[in-house]
């Protein structure tokens, strides 16, 4: 594609190409017109440029952190329904319907989709002749030999031109703007994936947080309860001022950690409702009621096979369909280095009477053809055919890093979620013997038979036990929709070929696209 020969010009007919039927007075005077348009029209079947072929890429069979693991949880991710309503949490799911409507980010893509497809339809306009139609009216007074003359001049009449694709010009650029629209599709079905993700993780943490608010609001009145007992115990002469003070250290420090979560849920109160819209101002999250556990757990995720990851991440689905734009573009650039052909035909009446304008003798026609070359430009259109070279070469580079960056993801995940499995099994059981722990130490205190740094320190323990398994959890289902995430949340590209069509009012257009499943 480098070579500074002109390209190859591949051949295949196009029924867009058909040239338009203009004004024939006479046989004779069209005989040289039918034949320019025969000739333009053997030549617009050919196309120059390269043909469009995928690059062919070295697939893994599977992925290896798939080998045999699996959580043993209820619920199955699938294409079938919206992704988020597998936790089974109407609040998560509320707040889905709210940020797929109002987001900014969801709305400025979709706008970008809006963009793109009128761009194709432009293109695809160049297909058809161009035609107008004028009328005028006149009045002069001329001196041609100092003989004075005012007259009048009627005209009425339609002219047509156009430019048949010989080299494949609009083709191309039609070809590219099709795969401009496919990727803005592919693109605002990435940001609602983007939003959806992060909206979800957002919202899962609040949650984790809220489990932990519970814990240290119940931890804080434990803590209260041991002051007094260890109180009234000082009073009594049984222990000494230092147990006194330690307890009272370990309720404060309590506290403090507990208005560090209203701190960190602030926060993400606050983001939840800029991705859903609406000012942090206005919006507030209710807490988790007293009483009520997290009901969300982690579903299961099945990756799939690495080879249908091309079909299902929106952003290795845009990046094809740019390499696919940028592909056509050098065959807009190579066309012009060939001779454009215009054909153009008018017709019409022009009179000096209005009366005898529609007359057979205020008749006027003309047909002609036109052949333009350009000679020299200093090496520009060359230039251009190099540039688009170039940008195709890096878009396939683009294409092949989004492709390797995907299976990272999936891989990282799909870790992260076994480990996280195997860390929760242990913490699981490190908060059942800190629980136990704490409950002998108290008794033991009670009886007399330990200090109260043995109390602390049991509680304390048990305490960073039960905060770290809600962190785990939490930590779990912001993985499980990461893992969702990088395998495309159910989206897939079977839709992106019907958005290749023009611009009409039966077109769909990006609000008519399936919220759900990150499309």
């Amino acid at each position: 594609m480098g070579s500074e020969a002109l390209p190859i010009v591949a051949c295949a007919m196009n029924p867009f190409d058909a040239p338009p039927r203009p004004y024939r007075p006479s046989p004779q005077a069209s005989a040289s017109w039918l034949t320019s348009i025969a000739f333009a029209a053997l030549l617009a079947g050919c196309a120059v440029g390269p043909d469009y072929v995928r690059p062919q890429l070295d697939l893994p069979t599977a992925y290896q952190e798939d080998a045999g693991w699996k959580p043993a949880t209820p619920q199955l991710i699938d294409a079938s329904q919206p992704w988020w309503e597998a936790y089974r949490d109407a609040g998560l799911s509320a707040l889905m319907a709210q940020a797929n409507h109002a987001n900014q980010n969801i709305l400025q893509s979709e706008a970008v989709y809006r963009e793109a497809r009128a761009i194709a339809a432009a293109a695809r306009a160049s297909f058809f002749p161009t035609v107008g139609a004028s009328a005028g009216a006149s009045r002069a007074r001329s001196n041609s030999s100092g003989s004075v003359k005012l007259g009048d001049d009627y005209s009425l009449g339609l002219a047509a031109s156009w430019e048949p694709d010989v080299w494949g010009s609009v083709r191309r650029a039609v070809e590219a703007g099709d795969a401009g629209t496919q990727a803005s599709a592919a693109d605002l079905a990435g940001a609602r994936l983007s939003i959806q993700s992060t909206l979800a993780q957002d919202y899962m943490q609040v949650r984790a947080i809220d489990l932990q608010r519970k814990l240290y609001a119940a931890t804080t009145d434990a803590y209260a309860r041991s002051l007094a007992l260890t109180q009234h115990q000082y009073a009594a002469g049984v222990v000494l001022r230092s147990d006194v003070a330690l307890a009272q250290s370990q309720l404060a420090q309590a506290q403090a950690q507990a208005v560090d979560l209203e701190a960190q849920r602030s926060q993400l109160e606050h983001a939840i409702a800029v991705l859903t819209g609406q000012t942090p101002s206005t919006f507030r999250l209710a807490p988790l009621a007293e009483g009520d556990a997290m009901q969300m757990q982690v579903p299961v995720v099945p990756p799939g096979l690495p080879s249908t990851l091309l079909e299902r991440r929106p952003d290795i689905a845009a990046a094809e369909r740019r390499m696919r734009a940028a592909n056509a573009n050098i065959g807009v650039a190579q066309a012009a280095l060939y001779p454009q052909i215009t054909l153009s035909a008018s017709g019409g009446f022009n009179s000096a009477t209005i009366g005898a304008l529609f007359n057979t003798p205020s008749r006027v026609f003309s047909l002609g053809a036109a052949l333009a070359q350009t000679v020299f430009d200093g090496g520009l259109r060359r230039a251009h055919s190099d540039q688009a070279v170039a940008t195709y070469d890096a878009s396939v580079a683009q294409y092949k890093q989004t492709v390797l960056s995907g299976f990272q993801q999936v891989e990282d995940n799909l870790a992260t979620l076994r480990l996280l499995e195997q860390e929760s099994s242990y913490q699981a059981q490190a908060v059942e013997a800190s629980q136990l722990s704490e409950r002998l130490a108290l008794s033991q205190y009670r009886a007399g038979t330990a200090s109260y740094l043995s109390v602390v320190t049991a509680q304390a323990l048990s305490l960073t036990n039960q905060r770290s398994a809600a962190q785990l959890l939490g930590r779990r289902l912001v993985a499980s929709v990461a893992l969702i995430a990088a395998t495309g949340g159910g989206w897939n590209t079977a839709g992106l070929a019907s958005l290749s069509s023009p611009l009409s009012p039966s077109s769909p257009t990006a609000s008519d696209m399936p919220a759900h499943a990150g499309s």
